[in-house]
């Protein structure tokens, strides 16, 4: 990396990070159930007595007086009291209320019925069972409710009062500790980035000549590849406060919601200047407005989106806010958020190299204790098309069986067996596979190695297995590239469809016959012969040009939509042609595992027996093979 320049660092900024919002009592949802219980409690009690003032205590001969006069209407009759009401008013106009102690007196019964009167009878219940049953248990419910409800409304956004305030992670600049040195394998990006560094420690450096720092930068690459570590970096680097917060936690509900989280999180950067706003996952709410499966323009989702765009023009960028974005769908995002003075600089952060793949290694390793056979450009070479994620996975995995398996350390063999594990998926301890499916299973992978060694340009064979790994792999062959490579010839081609057809064509020739375990290989194999007619322009008979129009996601590798182009005709020929290039490979294979019949005996048959054999070891049984041949 070129020596960093002008590092001029401006005294950090006092600030106060991740500090609660001072709330009223009233606002916490507890404080607010014991109030709610508090007032219940003391209606009910002056309730209760506000009826007892109302109602008069009258001796029992007075209630007999009243009986006999047939001047009670209704009464309840327990063992310690009798209340009931009169069919007297008072000077209000309403019944008389009234409560007396009765007597042991059996022929009470008899008397209300004799004079009509409507009468229930009440066993006094325990004043325990009363308090509980009646007050507690009723009390505990609501509260329960209550707190429920108050739980899932602080869940959006502290309280509901709170609903529109952003859900932001700050990290002040102390607490970003990654930098560039915890980041590997993305250089070009890195010196890139340098621009926003310099900006945010001391932004007058740009402004003295009239410029000024894009307002959004944009990270686009495939998962895995750093993007939200280099955000972080940029962060630490620049010893500067770190917002972060994903596009989707902007999203409710209620519509309005993220409109108004977008203003307070740009509100509250505005106030920590100089600042980084990372927003990850951008796609999920900068999606392409409108098209033909929109409903309507109102939506939660758009509302947000326009709100975003007000907000990045109309902030100033010498205040020292910069906004940092990632995505993986940079084809689906809306294109005003791409336009000059938005995102306008956008930053590919691609799959690593092999040196880059070293130098991540090196870095997710350092914490690890290595055995000295480890060779970390070797697993470098051992993981092309993995990412940063990928690799650090990969060292966890080695250092995880290394543990299980009692090592002072971790070895190459863990290194292997990881990269098996994730590639090919766990290995399968108890192998259910019988006799003859495993004759078949040798045979199939030593025709792939076979002809991966016989074709010109093919890969050196590194391991090959018979091993059940994952669902449905019966055995695997893995090849180690020499070299990088990013384009592929005609010639190349041809020789990774025959390298696919390896297998099927020597259980053909072993066995007579075919079996199911060629799925996967024909399909690839289709796969590349179809791309080389209508992709790559590789077909004599059709020419050099492209059929079928395709928007494929270029990070996710997903074909969202495909037009055809040509006519019946044409597709007739495209047939014809990949066809022909399975056919023609077909017996190119067919001819090579003939010739070379004594070899392929050979191997599956040593392969049946050790199970798995290593690339030295392929070499040396051909050459056994070919020795004996000629004796």
């Amino acid at each position: 990396m070129p020596k960093k320049a002008f590092r001029i660092k401006p005294p950090e900024p006092e600030i106060e990070v991740n500090k609660p919002r001072e709330q009223s009592m009233w606002q916490n949802p507890w404080n607010f159930s014991l109030l709610y219980f508090i007032l219940m409690f003391a209606f009910f009690y002056f309730f209760q007595a506000s009826l007892g003032e109302q109602r008069q205590v009258i001796p029992y001969s007075q209630f007999q007086e009243y009986l006999n006069n047939n001047q009670v209407a209704e009464c309840v009759v327990s063992e310690k009291k009798i209340t009931g009401t009169l069919k007297i008013q008072d000077e209000k106009g309403r019944p008389k209320l009234f409560s007396t102690v009765p007597l042991k007196d059996d022929v009470l019964v008899k008397q209300l019925n004799q004079h009509g009167v409507k009468y229930t009878v009440r066993y006094d219940d325990n004043w325990l069972n009363n308090l509980i049953f009646g007050w507690i248990l009723p009390m505990l419910f609501i509260f329960a409710i209550w707190g429920f409800i108050s739980r899932r409304l602080g869940s959006m956004g502290g309280n509901f009062l709170n609903i529109g305030k952003h859900k932001a992670r700050i990290h002040a600049s102390e607490q970003t500790k990654v930098t560039f040195e915890d980041v590997a394998g993305v250089e070009e990006a890195e010196l890139e980035l340098e621009e926003v560094i310099e900006f945010l420690k001391n932004p007058q450096y740009f402004q003295r000549l009239g410029g000024h720092m894009p307002k959004g930068v944009l990270l686009v690459g495939p998962p895995g590849t750093g993007k939200t570590l280099l955000a972080k970096a940029v962060a630490g680097e620049a010893g500067v406060p770190f917002f972060s917060i994903s596009g989707s936690e902007f999203i409710e509900m209620f519509v309005g919601v993220g409109a108004a989280r977008v203003r307070d999180l740009f509100d509250q950067a505005r106030k920590k200047a100089p600042c980084i706003i990372f927003i990850d996952e951008l796609d999920a709410i900068g999606r392409q407005r409108g098209g033909p499966l929109s409903v309507g323009g109102n939506d939660e989702r758009e509302q947000t989106l326009n709100q975003l765009l007000v907000e990045i023009d109309g902030f100033d960028t010498s205040k020292g806010v910069v906004v940092l974005a990632a995505t993986n769908r940079p084809e689906i995002l809306d294109k005003a958020l791409l336009r000059a003075g938005r995102f306008d600089r956008q930053i590919v952060v691609d799959k690593p190299d092999l040196q880059g793949r070293e130098a991540i290694l090196k870095i997710h390793t350092k914490d690890l204790e290595l055995a000295n056979d480890v060779d970390l450009h070797l697993i470098a070479r051992r993981t092309p098309g993995l990412v940063g994620a990928d690799l650090a996975n990969v060292a966890n995995e080695a250092a995880i069986l290394a543990a299980r398996r009692r090592r002072e350390a971790v070895t190459t063999k863990d290194f292997e067996d990881a990269i098996e594990r994730i590639i090919a998926g766990p290995e399968k301890k108890h192998n259910s596979m019988g006799k003859e499916e495993k004759h078949r299973v040798a045979y199939h992978e030593s025709g792939h190695a076979l002809v991966a060694v016989t074709v010109p340009t093919g890969e050196p064979v590194h391991k090959v297995s018979i091993i059940p790994r994952g669902v449905g792999a019966l055995g695997y062959t893995l090849q180690l590239p020499v070299k990088e490579k990013f384009l592929a010839t005609k010639l190349e081609l041809l020789d990774q469809v025959a390298i696919l057809l390896g297998g099927r064509v020597a259980e053909e020739l072993a066995f007579g016959d075919v079996s199911t375990g060629a799925q996967n290989d024909l399909e690839r194999a289709t796969e590349i012969a179809h791309k080389m007619v209508c992709d790559f322009g590789m077909s004599d008979k059709l020419g050099p040009r492209t059929y079928g129009k395709k928007t494929v996601s270029p990070f996710l590798g997903s074909v969202t939509t495909e037009d055809r182009n040509y006519s019946d005709e044409s597709a007739e020929l495209i047939d014809q042609e990949i066809g022909r290039i399975i056919t023609e490979s077909h017996q190119r294979v067919l001819d090579i595992l003939q010739e070379k019949r004594q070899s392929l005996d050979l191997l599956a048959r040593t392969l049946e027996e050790r199970e798995v054999l290593s690339g030295d070891e392929v070499e040396e049984i051909i050459t056994e093979a070919v020795e004996k041949k000629t004796d």
